[in-house]
């Protein structure tokens, strides 16, 4: 009996503290309920049957608002809840951002026998981000990265050593990954596409990422910190990393296809700016 429900963030958080009022077709409260710190809602107060307005809020966070049917059960499983960041149809405040590496990652997925994925990440790379007044902030935006190529990481130390050969990567030759966007494009609430360049082993390709905003929150040393998440899909073959086993079946040992996942939490440059501007 009662209501129950999970409270996430888009990328998939757990939200505490969200209140969750069930309301009926009168528009009386029902029920008030309020989130774990695992994000998860349990009411045991039992619902009449009928039909009600379920009311999801937490600071920082735009309130969202379904339709629950309880039936003689009495009853209401929510399911999962996701919540966006109240300034996520924006972009960050205009001015440089410097990405911060200790709370960010740079991550790939790579398909192995066809049946399963090896996951790695790299663990040396810096970037900055400078955002636009509107309205110029689609054209002249600007996002550059710089990845050091041997910091590959997979947890298998001989794997990372043939990463990081001629057959892949070939560090040596080609000590960095960079990344310069070229421009910036809404597409759709809370989401915009990064417009760019990856040189990447030698080969310069142009490669889009679909970037989540998830808004900006001040952080405990007294900056302001914007957070994003991006995916792309890249074709090792595109930079010229062809190397693979064929198994037996046909099935190559490890997938043409690398899927990039960022998680980016960049900080405002806003304080150093105006101090060299003082000097100035």
């Amino acid at each position: 009996m009662g209501l129950t429900a999970r409270i996430r963030t888009r990328d998939g958080w757990a939200v505490s503290h969200a209140v969750v009022t069930v309301t009926n077709m009168s528009g009386t409260q029902v029920l008030r309920a309020e989130s774990d710190a695992e994000g998860h809602v349990h009411d045991p107060t039992p619902l009449a049957p009928g039909a009600y307005t379920v009311i999801v809020t937490a600071v920082g966070y735009a309130p969202i608002a379904s339709s629950a049917l309880v039936t003689a059960s009495s009853r209401a499983e929510i399911g999962t809840v996701v919540l966006a960041r109240q300034s996520g149809t924006e972009l960050p405040p205009p001015g440089p951002w410097t990405i911060d590496p200790a709370h960010s990652s740079v991550a790939a997925v790579a398909q192995h026998l066809g049946i399963s994925s090896v996951r790695g990440r790299f663990t040396d790379f810096s970037g900055s981000v400078e955002i636009a007044p509107a309205p110029d902030e689609g054209t002249k935006s600007r996002v550059e990265a710089v990845i050091r190529a041997a910091s590959i990481d997979t947890g298998n130390a001989a794997r990372d050593e043939h990463l990081r050969s001629p057959d892949f990567l070939d560090v040596e030759r080609h000590p960095e990954i960079t990344y310069v966007s070229t421009g910036l494009a809404p597409a759709g609430p809370d989401r915009w596409t990064v417009h760019g360049e990856l040189g990447m082993h030698g080969v310069v390709r142009p490669v889009d990422l679909d970037l989540a905003y998830l808004g900006t929150a001040a952080d405990p040393w007294g900056g302001t910190r914007a957070a994003f998440r991006a995916t792309a899909e890249l074709r090792r073959e595109d930079f010229a990393m062809n190397y693979n086993q064929v198994m037996q079946a046909g099935i190559a040992a490890i997938g043409t296809t690398l899927k990039v996942e960022l998680d980016v939490q960049a900080v405002q440059a806003v304080q150093a700016v105006q101090a060299v501007q003082a000097v100035q």
